[in-house]
């Protein structure tokens, strides 16, 4: 029988998450997949399998030229014990049995090898494919067998360890101080995605100017707190998901191991495997030339693999200087727990207490605490992020906090709370005259039946509505006058608030008795995990829906496809046929025509040509 025919009757027995692990593992899309037969050449393309091998390793690479070779000479799959004969013919030594076991089963599961436990029978595609490759300057059986790994890693000296963790904890400070400002930027205004891919160039320069970065980390960091689900793409642009609000108010251990962890969650398993087994070594060239060795065809694939995890690595202090730091050594270990108590007590401790200035400046001593920051954050703007960090009190800024629902009172009252100064005379004048002048502009819903206006602002400064009005930054509000102090918008009364809001006037919003309220940015994301539609799961829905057996037989469209595939591939196949007095009989047959509801083929075993009743067969099978 065709490898076609008998993997598609294989991939229909596996079980839904063992469909969808192998579809995952050799990167099978759904794309033009009709039924099981589409799958089963879709695994057996020739690309699609040189794509797989070249990210197996070595070992398990020779492990499958051997078997290839072998059932090349003899016709039939070896077993473990012959396996492991040839590669010792070649090298002088081999894996033992039970090495070739677990990497026979490797294979198996990726559906380069047949069912079979004890043999080792690959699929035509993968020999004929491996034995290609000394042709293309790739490793054929003798290079993969008796090829030696590079000398052992450089181990990092004891004396360099202090050095290291305290490299690493700089580093982890300044990134999760980044994508602190990240968050708090895009939650304020999100970020657009190209089309092409990448954010926004003017997007990309206001965050690099928030998180104090130069351009091209504005990328990486983004990817590490897209990992940790921090952000996601909705609408086209880049904005804080649920959990990237509730990250904002851990503590910076606490954010470090989020980050942390999700590094080594997303970590594969070949390179966590190599990583941890590399804890006391210095990765660099080394661990690029091993990397190398052990995939021999790996190439750009694996060099980028390697290169994005061990740069993250170095971003997020569990490197430095390509050494593993005590905390990433904890991590490596699967110790997500400790490694983030042994960071912690690494980082700068956090503080409580800030000094006002009388210039409206507010300096911390260190870095605040989650909650001090968040507040502070409410009622003044962030100017530098480092172990001193420094905030500005303005007009604008009050405003901002009046509108999240703040008083003049309350302001004073947290600031008074956390100052080591006391308030400063100007600072406790300009929270009086912003509280003045709040809500000389209101904002409110317009609930009338047949306007196309949504929202109205009203204000009995003339003055300041002509101001409104002619602000180039509003004009897409597009602001139309109705009479003596009020303007009418098409937007909702949410999108003018915070457009003026932004634009630093004195707004705030009313509801229909005149009463002012406070509103709530609502800029969050659903993480990208979050009700997506998985293309693999719901293949698997469909196939199961389009080629499950009916009651007491065949199915007739299955039995159909299986006969097609033959004939395409002129295999020869065991067709058990129902008698009227209930037995059934075998004939070995090569299918020439299934037409009229009947099937045609030659009848080797006796010469003939027969022609069977579809209804009538009971089952196929590989030919005796």
């Amino acid at each position: 029988m065709s490898n076609t025919l008998s993997l598609a009757s294989r991939l229909r027995a596996m079980s839904d998450a063992e469909l969808a692990r192998a579809m995952n593992e050799r990167g099978v899309g759904a794309s033009g997949i009709k039924d099981f037969f589409d799958l089963a050449e879709a695994f057996l393309d020739r690309a699609s399998i040189q794509q797989t091998l070249t990210r197996l390793d070595r070992q398990t690479l020779a492990v499958l030229a051997a078997a290839g070779q072998l059932t090349d000479e003899t016709g039939d799959a070896p077993g473990h014990a012959q396996v492991e004969a040839r590669l010792a013919s070649i090298a002088g030594s081999a894996p033992t049995l039970e090495v070739i076991g677990e990497r026979s089963d490797k294979a198996r599961a990726m559906l380069l090898l047949e069912e079979d436990p004890l043999r080792l029978a690959a699929y035509d595609g993968v020999r004929e494919q491996l034995r290609s490759w000394p042709a293309f300057g790739l490793p054929g059986l003798a290079d993969l067998a008796l090829a030696t790994p590079p000398a052992a890693l450089e181990p990092v000296p004891d004396v360099d360890r202090r050095f290291i963790d305290r490299l690493g904890a700089e580093r982890a400070f300044a990134a999760t101080t980044a994508i602190t400002e990240l968050l708090v930027e895009i939650e304020r205004d999100p970020a657009r995605e190209l089309a092409k891919g990448g954010v926004a160039l003017p997007d990309s320069k206001r965050l690099a100017n928030a998180m104090s970065v130069d351009l091209e980390s504005v990328a990486n960091l983004l990817a590490v707190a897209d990992r940790a689900e921090l952000v996601a793409r909705e609408t086209g642009s880049w904005m804080i998901t649920e959990a990237g609000a509730s990250w904002l108010l851990e503590s910076s251990g606490s954010r470090w191991a989020a980050l942390a962890g999700a590094w080594f969650g997303h970590l594969p398993g070949d390179i966590r495997t190599l990583l941890g087994e590399r804890t006391h070594a210095v990765w660099g060239r080394g661990l690029r030339g091993y990397v190398d060795w052990l995939y021999p065809a790996g190439g750009d694939w694996m060099d980028e693999r390697i290169t994005v995890y061990t740069r993250d690595a170095e971003l997020l202090g569990i490197t430095a200087n390509q050494a593993p730091t005590g905390p990433g050594f904890l991590l490596l270990g699967d110790g997500l727990d400790d490694a983030a108590a042994a960071m912690a007590a690494l980082l700068p401790a956090e503080v409580e207490q800030v000094y006002l200035q009388h210039d409206l400046s507010v300096v911390a001593p260190g870095p605040l605490t989650p909650r001090v920051d968040a507040r502070l954050r409410s009622i003044a703007d962030a100017e530098s992020r480092a172990l001193a960090s420094s905030y500005r009190v303005s007009t604008s800024s009050v405003n901002r906090a009046m509108a999240s629902g703040d008083t003049a009172e309350s302001i004073l009252d947290f600031l008074r709370s956390i100052s080591l100064t006391g308030i400063p005379q100007p600072l406790d004048y300009l929270v009086g005259e912003a509280a003045t002048r709040y809500g000389q502009v209101r904002v409110g819903v317009v609930d009338e039946p047949g306007t196309e206006a949504r929202s109205y602002l009203r204000s009995d400064d003339e003055h300041l509505l002509g101001t409104i009005m002619v602000d180039q930054n509003l004009s897409a509000l597009g602001l139309a006058r109705l009479g003596a102090g009020r303007l009418e918008s098409r937007f909702s009364r949410d999108v003018v608030f915070w457009s003026l809001s932004d634009a630093r006037y004195p707004i705030a919003a009313e509801d229909a008795a005149g009463e002012i309220i406070a509103l709530r940015r609502q800029r969050t994301a659903r993480s990208t995990a979050t009700g997506a539609v998985n293309p693999v799961e719901t293949l698997i829905e469909r196939l199961r829906l389009v080629g499950e057996p009916e009651e007491g037989g065949a199915s007739q469209a299955w039995l159909i496809r299986q006969l097609d595939v033959a004939i395409k591939a002129r295999a020869a196949l065991t067709v058990s046929v129902s008698m009227p007095n209930g037995s059934v009989i075998d004939y070995q047959l090569e299918p020439t025509s299934v037409a009229g509801g009947r099937l045609r083929g030659r009848d080797k075993k006796s010469a003939i040509e027969r022609t069977l009743p579809l209804a009538s067969i009971a089952g196929l099978g590989p030919a005796l």
